[in-house]
């Protein structure tokens, strides 16, 4: 009996420790008041996106054009056109997409930054 005990702390220990180590990956979008585009993929994508694959793996985070970049991030550059779509990993910038071609042009672009950026395996994580 002790023994088991002493096996489930050393597994949760394990445990915790690579969960902390994961590194963190997020979906940011840069986003502006008034943006058709960023209408069209709040009206298309985003109710489903954090219930798919991609957005488990990269939860979705807003950013706004105009606003100071949050301290916390470390892009390449600022966006220019909203929305855009920059995929980060504990803060820094892997990659990006600019705009919003559409639902189908959407998750292809994105299984690509997600496919030769990261290590998403396209199952639930």
């Amino acid at each position: 009996m002790r023994r088991c005990r002493w096996v489930a702390r050393i597994a949760a220990a394990v445990t915790l420790v690579v969960s902390q180590a994961a590194a963190q990956v997020e979906l940011v979008m840069v986003e502006q008041h008034g943006c058709h585009w960023c209408a069209q993929w709040d009206a298309a994508i985003a109710p489903i996106y954090p219930k798919t694959p991609e957005g488990a793996f990269a939860p979705l985070r807003r950013i706004d054009l105009r606003a100071p970049v949050p301290e916390d991030l470390d892009l390449a550059g600022r966006a220019v056109f909203t929305p855009t779509f920059i995929l980060v990993e504990d803060g820094r910038e892997l990659a990006r997409m600019e705009g919003y071609p559409g639902e189908e042009m959407f998750w292809w672009g994105l299984a690509s930054l997600l496919r030769d950026n990261t290590e998403f395996g396209g199952e639930q994580e």
